[in-house]
């Protein structure tokens, strides 16, 4: 399935698809393609998403590549990769007030992660392996 378009959307429209309560398990992870440590993680995500589908488990992958760099950049890679997941680019200059709002702790820097579910919330500003985001994962969908 070839991308076309990737939704743009501000940190007010993204901030409720950190915070919905529907009996899921949310796996959010922001990375941008000039990250080599967030595209050397990304296949853990597909691989979580494919696998743990049954287990009410949903993947977002949240772009902080360059809003100019969206047609030439991030739509080739989404194809060229393959991505399952969905991918939306987040476009707001306001990075004081959002990297704060998504968690007191995040320095800004990617990848980082949020796993969260109705009962539990955690957010991990790393790189993953597959072993250590499944675990963490693991700890949510007991």
């Amino acid at each position: 399935m070839q991308v076309s378009a990737v939704k743009t959307v501000t940190y007010n429209e993204l901030k409720p698809l950190l915070e919905k309560e529907d009996g899921k398990t949310y796996v959010i992870n922001f990375w941008a393609t000039w990250c080599a440590p967030c595209v050397k993680e990304l296949p853990y995500f597909e691989k979580i998403k494919e696998e743990y589908a049954d287990n009410n488990v949903e993947v977002l992958l949240v772009s902080l590549d360059f809003p100019k760099q969206v047609e030439k950049k991030l739509i080739p890679f989404i194809n060229k990769k393959k991505l399952q997941s969905e991918v939306i680019l987040l476009d707001d200059v306001n990075e004081d007030v959002w990297i704060k709002a998504i968690d007191e702790s995040w320095s800004g820097a990617i990848p980082a992660t949020i796993i969260y579910n109705s009962s539990n919330r955690k957010f991990y500003e790393q790189s993953f392996d597959y072993k250590t985001l499944e675990n963490e994962l693991k700890t949510f969908i007991k």
